[in-house]
């Protein structure tokens, strides 16, 4: 029961991903053709939300839902960030997915997903196994 509200919110999540039409292939793909400005709607929307939260979690000294302190750290440009972003974009076009949307679309009948889900995760162990030997 603890963790229900976390079940609860990511269904939601979930719900949003699929209808806003951010999970469907077709959609990710007119993205990279520069053919709908549709993603980049979606993306510069969470971008510009993010933001503002940040930045009332900030001023305000916001606690997480367990009722602790929220501290975001500063963080140093390194050309490890780039290149993990060129790698990440790749996947990305090349899979029309990101690792947020896999699920809602494991749960919306593309079991092509799955594949992409044990993916991600190798490509996670593979970053956590070679991490010291990356530029950070």
């Amino acid at each position: 029961m603890k963790y229900f509200k976390y079940l609860v919110l990511g269904t939601l999540f979930g719900i949003i991903l699929t209808k806003s039409e951010v999970i469907s292939w077709f959609r990710i793909q007119e993205m990279f053709r520069f053919q709908s400005f549709h993603m980049y709607g979606v993306i510069g929307s969470a971008v510009v939300v993010g933001l503002i939260s940040i930045q009332l979690i900030k001023r305000n000294h916001l606690k997480s839902l367990n009722g602790e302190p929220i501290a975001i750290a500063d963080k140093k440009f390194n050309h490890g960030v780039w290149i993990g972003g060129f790698i990440f974009g790749l996947g990305w076009a090349l899979t029309g997915a990101c690792p947020g949307p896999l699920f809602a679309q494991l749960g919306s009948g593309v079991g092509a997903a799955a594949v992409l889900i044990l993916a991600a995760l190798a490509g996670t162990w593979t970053y956590s196994a070679l991490r010291e030997k990356l530029p950070h």
